[in-house]
């Protein structure tokens, strides 16, 4: 008996269940790719993790650059109350994608973690994008960071 058979496979309907149960939490980066490239694109990717100046290095396309400390009610009111987060991170060695699906579910927003983050997007032989993606359009009083002082203007 080998080490993969040594703990016998869960009946079908228990895997059945466990794989849709995944599939509403996880979405993977060639899905992601595939709704950014011929549509249509019914969710906000979040980069949630690393410095403005590594995202603006390296980020997936269309993506809004929200660390997951920074997630409060407040800054995703920007966004309708069924507005899908889908949010990502370094790669499998990182757990701020975990962390910034967790304070969303929190805030009761529907999310999808995007498996693998920068590192699967590079696996998978997709480009990046560079530099800033949403310009700050309405700033807060307070000094904060790029994050913190935008409000997205909505379609």
């Amino acid at each position: 008996m080998s080490l993969v058979s040594a703990v016998p496979a869960s009946p079908s309907a228990i895997a059945r269940e466990h794989f849709r149960r995944r599939l509403g939490l996880e979405t993977d980066c060639a899905e992601v790719a595939a709704a950014l490239e011929g549509g249509p694109v019914d969710f906000v990717l979040l980069h949630v993790a690393g410095s403005q100046a590594a995202f603006e290095a390296r980020h997936v396309p269309g993506a809004v650059y929200l660390p997951h400390r920074l997630i409060t009610a407040e800054r995703v009111a920007a966004w309708p109350a069924d507005t899908l987060f889908v949010v990502y991170c370094a790669g499998p060695h990182c757990n701020g994608a975990d962390r910034a699906a967790l304070r969303l579910a929190e805030l009761g927003r529907p999310v999808k973690l995007m498996l693998g983050g920068l590192t699967g997007w590079a696996d998978e032989g997709l480009a990046f994008a560079r530099g800033a993606t949403v310009p700050p359009i309405e700033s807060h009083d307070e000094p904060c960071d790029y994050a913190c002082s935008f409000k997205l203007s909505l379609p």
